[in-house]
């Protein structure tokens, strides 16, 4: 009984026991679960998060793709427009090229004859007009305003007409710039005795004048413009194909002189006789001024003006490229489509299309370019339209 007992309280420890290490077991395997299916959350999360990273980056690479190239198109949209607002604006700029000029007789209250010849007077900046929207501006080294924009005629000109034969050839076109319509003649000659100049009514004499189409076609001229006009004045040197007609000097002022080899320069009538000049083998001596251009350079200012003559106003140039090649220029003005030109524009005009040399001629109503049996230009003068009758003419023939 003894040696039962201890076996069955053995048995059943035994029992509860084993019934006791049941449930250690189960938390076991259920706490191994649990680490199991957390590890593979995490393994899964792990996986999910870097897949979801890799797909906004896809997403914003795929943006950046597109931005760039909506921004490449934006950029050849705004190319494309730009090519057409400067083709607009190019065509604009050929119709005002091209458009010709209207008669009109209203006057910009401007007063004046010609001015003195070749004397400078202060213009209170009212010489320099300002130009228009065709010029920009720049400064040289003395601080002078620069307007650039006339352009040579050839470049961006109207040809108005040409001739050629075998000892000249002349190309005339007309430009517009500083709000103005502007003709320039490029002439090239064989000789200088095709520059020629004309009187009125064929004699010297003060109160002599006839219009610049008249004289032109009496001297059977190709181009004519008006000369210096030298009736209106009793002093400056009159030499005109090589015959001496005056020799009072026009104190302070520079004569334009044409010597026989066809080179043009400016000589001071304070240092040198006309008869000087005559011997020397001058051909044409001419007397307004002033000098415009000289080596190149423009020789006035944007302050400097003429007598009499201060602001806008219809103007004529002479220059040279170089021996036997000219340079001639006639801008209209004092009209309601044609603001004219100050001294300094017209210098940068004659510059602009290639004068090494160019002095300036009698303006204003007398302004007037003559052309193959037509006038070119518009003169007139405050509330007359047509052509002034001047005492004489420049002309190639």
């Amino acid at each position: 009984m003894q040696d039962g007992y201890p076996r069955r309280v053995t048995a059943q420890h035994s029992r509860q026991v084993h019934v006791r290490r049941k449930p250690r077991k189960a938390w076991v395997v259920a706490c191994s679960c649990l680490i199991a299916a957390f590890t593979t959350f995490v393994l899964l999360d792990a996986f999910v998060i870097e897949r979801v990273g890799q797909t906004v980056q896809e997403a914003d690479f795929s943006s950046i793709v597109a931005a760039q190239g909506s921004e490449a198109s934006g950029e050849n949209e705004d190319s494309e427009q730009a090519e057409e607002d400067t083709a607009s604006a190019t065509n604009a700029e050929s119709a005002d090229s091209s458009s010709e000029t209207t008669d009109s007789s209203s006057d910009h209250g401007r007063s004046g004859h010609h001015g003195g010849p070749g004397k400078h007077g202060s213009s209170d900046g009212t010489g320099h007009s300002g130009g228009s929207d065709n010029a920009a501006s720049s400064t040289d080294s003395d601080g002078d305003v620069l307007e650039v924009g006339a352009g040579s005629a050839s470049a961006s000109g109207t040809t108005v007409g040409t001739y050629s034969d075998d000892n000249m050839s002349i190309t005339v076109s007309q430009v517009r710039a500083y709000d103005t319509d502007i003709y320039v003649a490029d002439i090239q000659v064989s000789s200088a005795e095709y520059l020629k100049t004309a009187l009125a009514q064929n004699a010297y004499g003060r109160n002599l004048k006839d219009a610049t189409s008249s004289m032109a076609e009496a001297a059977d001229a190709v181009l004519a413009i008006n000369g210096d006009y030298y009736g209106f004045r009793d002093d400056g040197y009159v030499v005109r194909n090589g015959v001496l007609y005056r020799d009072t000097a026009a104190a302070g002022t520079d004569a334009l002189v044409v010597y026989g080899d066809g080179t043009m320069a400016s000589v001071s009538q304070d240092d040198a006789t006309a008869q000087q000049l005559v011997d020397d083998g001058v051909w044409q001596v001419l007397s307004f001024g002033p000098t415009l251009v000289e080596n190149g350079e423009l020789a006035v200012t944007a302050g400097d003006e003429v007598d009499q003559a201060m602001g806008s106003n219809p103007r004529t140039a002479i220059g040279m490229v170089d021996s036997l090649h000219y340079i001639v220029v006639v801008s209209d003005g004092r009209t309601g489509d044609n603001d004219g030109l100050s001294l300094y524009q017209l210098a940068q005009v004659m510059r602009d299309n290639g004068a090494t040399y160019a002095y300036n001629l009698d303006g204003g109503g007398s302004s007037t370019m003559w052309f193959k049996g037509e006038v070119v230009n518009d003169p007139g003068s405050g509330n007359r339209s047509g052509e002034r009758e001047v005492s004489d003419i420049v002309y190639f023939g």
